[in-house]
């Protein structure tokens, strides 16, 4: 390899010097630059380095948003820009970001210059794909921050980034933890999919990150469908800028929908969407298309259900609740593929570029004209063909399409052929019979449908009274509609908030003011309850449910063997007696709660009472005068000590006599054992040898083994006979130790008759007795 040459000091300020100059004729020629019939990225004025990195990456001829956006972002103007989807917005934002920062001589020692935020992790990193395509020949670091991805990763090498590509809560997390994020030099700000970015479920993140960054800032916006509100647009400081394309909600002649976009639209019941959308699949096999439903749910559901089914192609799933991984492996396959059905949300309904996509098709209403534009724009990208199916019923029908019509977007309408139409509810309800899982996801499809309907702001198009839940149920495979507990506007709008915030803020704000997190016990369903719920097809979640419901919703009639009276058995102010029922909210919310209860009163004392019956806290504190009066400290402490000591060693004695008297009761009793074995109704003796005692050592083990060492060296047993007392007993019958049991013994005259020992001391003399003859 040829040796890498050392430039001279000389050389290098040469070179320095002609750069400065290059970039001073390049700034001159941006600002006096006026060709609207510019064909080519050739044709405008770009740096080198970024010519040729458009140039490798195929990217040759201009689209119309970027040969009115890129000239006027390269003036160093705010712009506003709208444009139909599939017409190139990403490049029209990502050259002026590298012209800028090249033009400002940016090094990865300045930290950020550029922050493009985008509302989808997939958007994200596509948007940085493409910025590595025609980067290449440029000196600059980017970095892609978003949700799913290991944060400690991304902050170890987030100081060394220029241009930052990241979703809004990612953006903000690394804000308020990365140590080597710094902002302050930020030259432009992207906001890509600006309408989506800028409304109520991103705009406190939002506005923290614009909070963090310079006022002196270029600020770039671009959508397919703009918002113009000056609220909107004064949060991002956005004063003086430059409007390129053709806005939403600005009256125009033509459609902002592609032209190459062949739009339709057929009207179907809500219980035959599922029938149709499948029979639609089985009759387009050779085809790429999109399903959108309105929620991941739906999706999961659909995508379960026809897996099982069948139609004939291949099925894939995307949805916001997907694991990072996992959603990155379907976009690239699904990218890859020819003949493949995606079916998703809307997570994928804006920038996305999938190529040749044949069908979108639209299961469920949009919400309203932009999401449909977004959606829609999935096919037909770049000038290529691409078609759309939106699916309308009767309801929504005639509303919906003055709103299209009102954008000039005039789909045209679709007959169902009965032939080709196949239905599948009798599948869907023996699958849900025989899968529990498959039916509990069917209702959660089903309530997520239904919610999605009662949160729609657009109540001409969504009539929410005439939603046919029985039918809709009974088209999911269900037996029935099941049961939704509705929340009001405002909780939806605070859960919508809470999604969209990240974790972390959210564990901080749960934080006291130490900076611990509070464990706060939630009230409500039980983690039992709500598995049971969950669990509802089995018989033991029915008995479960008929034991927690309160009478009051029970049937008198039903017969169940228990029931609950009341079943929330929180204090009421009826509850309370008269005299003493509060007669405010702050009393009743003083007696109600522990936490206001204690503030007042101090925490409860565990109390006792002495012998004169007053009652006394079983720990009290003497005062210091009752303390000195009794001695000194040391003394005390001796004095305690000693006492303490006198204790210990008087309940010593008492566990030694105690160990000891439990050790001779069991030398008793296991002598008292092998006494009753010895002993027979007749004499206990061998055949030959002369009697002989057997004597214990206190150990039963120790005796046996004796026992058996006597009989080894033919020792020969003998026993006395049972007096009168013995016989009277109700003593069971003894065992008999003898060679041959059913051979009868004679008795011998040399026997040596003694009292029954009762004592240990008795069986000692006894010994000593035996012993000495």
């Amino acid at each position: 390899m040829p040796r890498k040459q050392h430039l001279t000091t000389s050389q290098r300020k040469e070179l320095r010097r002609k750069e400065n100059q290059y970039i001073e004729e390049l700034n001159t020629r941006t600002q006096e630059f006026q060709n609207p019939k510019a064909t080519y990225f050739q044709d405008l004025p770009l740096s080198n380095a970024v010519l040729r990195g458009l140039k490798d990456a195929s990217y040759v001829k201009l689209t119309d948003i970027q040969r009115d956006s890129i000239p006027v972002s390269s003036k160093g103007n705010d712009v506003l820009a709208a444009a139909k989807t599939g017409s190139g917005k990403t490049l029209a934002f990502l050259v002026p970001v590298l012209e800028k920062l090249y033009r400002e001589r940016w090094t990865e020692y300045d930290g950020v210059g550029a922050l493009i935020i985008s509302p989808t992790r997939e958007l994200a990193m596509q948007i940085y794909e493409v910025l590595v395509k025609i980067g290449t020949h440029c000196s600059f670091s980017a970095g892609l921050v978003i949700g799913g991805k290991d944060v400690k990763f991304e902050s170890e090498r987030i100081s060394k980034i220029n241009i930052l590509i990241g979703t809004p809560g990612r953006i903000l997390q690394h804000m308020d933890q990365a140590v080597g994020l710094n902002t302050d030099n930020l030259q432009i700000l992207v906001l890509d999919e600006a309408d989506r970015c800028l409304d109520m479920g991103f705009q406190k993140t939002l506005d923290a990150i614009v909070g963090n960054l310079p006022a002196s800032r270029q600020t770039l916006l671009f959508s397919a469908t703009q918002s113009q509100s000056l609220n909107d647009l004064a949060r991002l400081s956005l004063t003086d800028y430059k409007t390129v394309g053709k806005p939403a909600n600005v009256g125009g002649s033509e459609p902002e929908t592609p032209d190459t976009l062949q739009q339709y639209y057929i009207v179907v019941e809500l219980a035959d969407k599922l029938d149709t959308l499948f029979s639609f699949i089985k009759t387009h096999l050779k085809c790429k298309m999109i399903v959108f439903f309105s929620s991941s749910k739906q999706v999961h559901f659909a995508y379960e259900t026809f897996r099982k089914l069948q139609p004939g192609i291949s099925l894939m799933h995307l949805h916001g609740r997907q694991k990072q991984r996992a959603r990155t492996e379907t976009l690239d396959k699904f990218s890859r593929a020819q003949q493949v059905c995606l079916i998703a949300t809307d997570v994928v309904s804006r920038g996305i570029d999938f190529p040749a996509v044949d069908w979108v098709i639209q299961v469920d209403c949009p919400e309203n004209v932009d999401t449909y534009i977004h959606r829609a724009g999935r096919s037909a990208r770049y000038g290529k063909q691409g078609k759309s199916l939106v699916m309308l019923t009767p309801q929504e029908n005639e509303a919906f399409l003055q709103r299209l019509k009102a954008r000039k977007i005039e789909p045209s309408m679709l007959n169902i052929k009965q032939s080709k139409k196949k239905s599948i509810k009798p599948q869907l309800q023996s699958l849900l019979f025989q899968d529990p899982e498959l039916k509990y996801l069917g209702q959660k499809a089903f309530i997520s449908y239904i919610r999605s309907i009662y949160i729609q702001k657009d109540q001409e198009v969504f009539k929410f009274d005439q939603l046919p839940t029985e039918e809709f149920a009974y088209s999911l495979g269900l037996p029935g509609a099941p049961r939704i507990k509705l929340k009001g506007m405002g909780a939806i709008e605070r859960s919508k908030d809470l999604k969209n915030a990240p974790r972390q803020l959210l564990k901080l704000n749960k934080a006291n003011d130490n900076g611990e997190l509070e464990d706060k016990p939630k009230e409500g369903k039980t983690k039992f309850d709500k598995m049971f719920e969950r669990k509802n097809q089995t018989v033991l979640s029915d008995h479960y449910l008929n034991i927690t419901k309160s009478q009051g919703q029970a049937d008198e009639d039903d017969g169940d063997f228990l029931s609950l009276k009341r079943g929330d058995h929180q204090l009421r102010e009826e509850d309370l007696p008269p005299l003493v029922a509060p007669q405010s909210k702050r009393s009743i919310r003083k007696a109600l709660s522990k936490k206001a209860s204690l503030a007042s009163k101090g925490n409860a004392t565990k109390m006792v009472f002495d012998d004169e019956g007053q009652a006394r806290p079983v720990y009290e504190l003497e005062d210091e005068q009752q303390f000195r009066e009794r001695g000194d400290a040391k003394s005390q402490k001796k004095e305690f000590l000693t006492k303490e000591a006198e204790v210990m060693a008087q309940k010593d004695i008492e566990d030694k006599q105690l160990a000891k008297e439990k050790k001779q009761e069991k030398k008793r009793k296991q002598l008292e054992a092998l006494r009753r074995e010895m002993e027979e109704d007749d004499s206990y003796y061998s055949e030959d040898e002369e009697p002989a005692v057997v004597l214990g050592t206190g150990n039963f083990s120790d005796d046996l083994d004796e026992q058996s060492g006597n009989e080894d060296e033919g020792a020969e047993g003998e026993s006395q006979e049972q007096d009168e007392q013995e016989s009277e007993s109700e003593e069971p019958p003894r065992k008999k130790h003898t060679a041959d049991k059913e051979q009868k013994h004679k008795k011998d005259d040399n026997v040596m008759e003694v009292e029954e020992p009762e004592t240990l001391e008795d069986l000692e003399s006894l010994t000593t007795r035996l012993l000495n003859q």
